[in-house]
């Protein structure tokens, strides 16, 4: 019985998934695209929460320990937070999945040159990190190399696809502008021709004069609609949308289902949902 239980022990261990550890949400769907339950997946930043500020829950810190590899997304949190996770497991593995994305101002109106961290809300970034995660995937895990390249290549497809989709749903939009409170949609907005207005600038809100203007121009292109997220405060944006007798709208940048959530994303400009 006692070599019985050594031997389970054993091969419990032996076949246990690597455990890999994302940022947040829409990195675990490409991961589980990819892997394909070859990996145990552990996401830092809970729904609800800002990656911006997230602090890690000791529990999280525990199972960050036992980890085979990190994927950094570039997210504010992980400036402070990557060297302690690697301190506390130096054999794990960190790789940032957003390499050879050109990353654009967080805002036009930004004056300190700030670049927009919220990159996966586009499917042209996606794939790159879908090939970013592949390659980071094989180097701890290369004998299954041959299975997450079949993944990818599927996945590759699936995001040429909702790019037709997302392109079709859009076509007819005009004025394409849409107007937001924390300016997530950079990205979006430049893949399909689209202007983002965004009330809040790097956190802050907008100066008297300045909330004048981003009134004047949502005005002047009668927005229907303002789009807030549920990980913020949506006070000033209930007054701005009172103003302008408009909707509210939530959607998260942080829904795990980010291929869906683009999708849907872009019915919300055209006014579908």
């Amino acid at each position: 019985m006692r070599l019985l239980l050594i031997l389970s022990i054993f091969l419990s261990f032996f076949y246990a998934k690597p455990i890999v550890a994302v940022s947040i949400p829409p990195q675990k769907y490409i991961l589980n695209e990819i892997a394909n339950n070859l990996v145990e997946p552990l996401v830092i930043v809970e729904p609800g929460n800002s990656p911006h500020t997230y602090e890690p829950k000791p529990s999280q810190m525990v199972a960050l320990s036992k980890a085979k590899l990190y994927l950094a997304i570039g997210v504010e949190f992980e400036n402070s937070w990557l060297p302690k996770f690697k301190e506390q497991n130096p054999s794990m593995l960190i790789e940032n999945v957003d390499k050879n994305i050109t990353k654009i101002p967080i805002s036009k109106n930004s004056k300190s040159g700030k670049k927009d961290p919220h990159i996966w809300l586009s499917i042209k970034n996606l794939k790159t990190i879908a090939k970013n995660t592949t390659n980071a995937l094989i180097k701890i895990d290369s004998k299954n190399k041959d299975i997450y390249y079949q993944n990818l290549s599927k996945l590759l497809e699936k995001l040429n696809q909702v790019d037709t989709q997302i392109k079709d749903i859009l076509k007819d939009v005009n004025p394409r502008v849409f107007l937001t409170f924390h300016p997530s949609w950079g990205y979006f907005a430049r893949d399909y021709n689209l202007e983002q207005i965004a009330i809040e600038i790097e956190g802050k809100e907008p100066s008297p004069k300045e909330l004048f203007n981003i009134l004047k121009l949502a005005k002047s292109y009668n927005v229907k609609v303002i789009f807030v997220q549920p990980e913020f405060s949506t006070k000033s944006a209930s007054l701005i949308a009172k103003e302008l007798n408009i909707k509210i709208k939530r959607v998260s940048p942080l829904k795990e289902s980010v291929v869906e959530n683009l999708i849907d994303f872009a019915k919300a400009i055209k006014g579908e949902i």
